[in-house]
């Protein structure tokens, strides 16, 4: 498998499930300005979207699946024995594909906007507000003293909500949110993730060593 990937992007919660799964795809570092690959693949012929992760299954690239939440619940999936998503068809996967929604929809996307600075200032304030406002609600589900999002493991949930824990490139200020500040730090000492974040920087150094030779 290839795994195309940015740094500082959702594509941190693909290796993570990946590392968490002993799955090593080969990763290719996508460069989101310059447009180029570490591989020199034409990505724009991979996601005309242009936005990581693609996952490519075969050495042909014929079977692509992009999208975080399709691909970590993909490969989740694929190892069962792993729980790290329930079983698909179940009440408890419905509401678990809702919790993925919710960070996508209300969390990730909302973050982009704010990063890129393309608001008005009344609108950037709307979007800081709904933005705390879906810590918030991570933040009461956290309260009774989980470690994780759905309970005592790790899953998917979390490593997405992790990948995309964007609040001060955004603006968006979430410090008192104390629970939802413990489980930023318990995340960032999970092996999966510390080992995430060491292969994304040497892929990302090796890229741009490339480009500037």
């Amino acid at each position: 498998m290839k795994l195309y990937i940015a740094d500082q992007t959702c594509s941190q919660a693909v290796q993570i499930i990946s590392n968490e799964l002993g799955l090593a795809p080969e990763l290719i570092h996508f460069d989101v300005f310059g447009k180029s690959t570490s591989n020199n693949d034409n990505f724009a012929e991979l996601n005309p979207m242009q936005y990581v992760p693609v996952l490519a299954l075969d050495d042909e690239k014929k079977d692509l699946l992009s999208e975080t939440i399709v691909i970590t619940s993909y490969l989740a999936d694929q190892h069962p024995e792993a729980n790290l998503i329930p079983a698909r068809g179940t009440f408890e996967r419905a509401q678990f594909d809702q919790l993925l929604v919710f960070i996508a929809t209300e969390i990730a996307q909302k973050h982009i906007p704010l990063m890129r600075k393309l608001l008005t200032e009344e609108g950037t304030a709307w979007m800081r507000g709904r933005i705390v406002s879906a810590y918030k609600v991570l933040d009461d589900r956290l309260s009774d003293g989980r470690p994780f999002l759905t309970g005592d493991k790790m899953t998917v949930a979390d490593a997405y909500m992790w990948a995309t824990f964007w609040h001060k490139r955004s603006g968006a200020h979430i410090e008192h949110l104390q629970h939802v500040m413990a489980w930023k730090d318990r995340m960032d000492a999970v092996p999966s993730v510390v080992k995430a974040l060491k292969d994304e920087a040497e892929i990302a150094v090796q890229h741009r060593s490339q480009l500037a030779a």
